[in-house]
């Protein structure tokens, strides 16, 4: 799995705060399921697992938050929130469930991206390569380098043309970490999958990436 800066799918890097609106915020409690069914005027699945509105299922607070939205406004389109929505409310909680076979090997996620790059790339590679590889800043790559680095993990060498300018690799002790830590950290992310069948996932990764790939050429355009 891809990792980002904050959103990254499991790491001990604190979660991005659920935003107002997104869907990722807690749903109000007290109220029954035939209550939230009809605060947006739709109705809750029933026993045979019946989609609901919002495109969510029962489990899904996201649709109950577009249902309370829906209540408020009528006519507001809450397509986006359908989806970003759930994407930030995914990240958040994997975020929040963390990595165990990382977790048990002293790494975050973040600092497990960066063994990663260093691995699968096969070569030396900049703090400035390592951040735009990682989808991290500048400061953040620098902080868990050095905590690489204080572990025997990561070890670095001056340029011998620009002092400074520093390259980074993997010691043999970070090569064997990694090629360990991999194979059970897919198995485990495997495990989290579990409930979306094979050919669902693989929809699902054909539609992210096409998002993603939109995204990482928009994202310069929607910010401006």
């Amino acid at each position: 799995m891809t990792p980002t800066e904050g959103p990254s799918p499991t790491g001990s890097d604190a979660g991005p705060a659920p935003q107002p609106g997104t869907g990722a915020e807690p749903v109000a409690r007290g109220r029954t399921a035939d209550e939230e069914a009809t605060a947006g005027g739709g109705a809750v699945e029933d026993a045979s697992g019946e989609d609901v509105p919002g495109g969510g299922r029962r489990g899904d607070t996201v649709a109950a938050v577009v249902r309370q939205w829906q209540a408020v406004h009528p006519g507001l389109d809450t397509g986006p929130m359908e989806i970003i929505g759930r994407i930030n409310r995914c990240a958040a909680l994997l975020q929040q469930a963390e990595d165990a076979p990382l977790r048990r090997a002293g790494l975050s996620r973040p600092e497990f991206d960066l063994l990663g790059a260093l691995r699968r790339t096969g070569h030396e590679l900049t703090p400035g390569d390592l951040a735009r590889e990682t989808f991290s800043s500048g400061a953040a790559v620098t902080k868990r380098l050095k905590q690489l680095t204080e572990r025997g993990l990561v070890e670095r060498r001056g340029d011998t043309r620009d002092r400074r300018v520093v390259h980074l690799r993997l010691t043999d002790a970070g090569r064997d970490l990694v090629d360990a830590i991999l194979p059970v950290q897919l198995a485990y992310e495997t495990a989290v999958l579990s409930g979306v069948d094979g050919p669902e996932q693989g929809e699902l990764a054909a539609l992210l990436g096409e998002l993603l790939s939109q995204l990482e050429g928009r994202l310069g355009v929607l910010r401006a």
